[in-house]
């Protein structure tokens, strides 16, 4: 279900470029795509470490 809803997506993206007024929409576009992805990437890695440290 959750690959669904990334497809979803991908074409949203892909169709905001396209129809995009310039490069720095272009540009803002793919920052907002990314931004979920690395928020997570990096709470992941937080907790990682903080329980890491706490077990030692």
């Amino acid at each position: 279900m959750s690959l669904f809803f990334a497809f979803l997506q991908q074409v949203d993206i892909e169709e905001k470029i396209k129809n995009a007024p310039d490069k720095g929409y272009e540009i803002g576009v793919f920052i907002g795509a990314m931004l979920p992805f690395v928020v997570l990437v990096a709470l992941a890695y937080l907790m990682y470490r903080y329980n890491k440290n706490k077990n030692h």
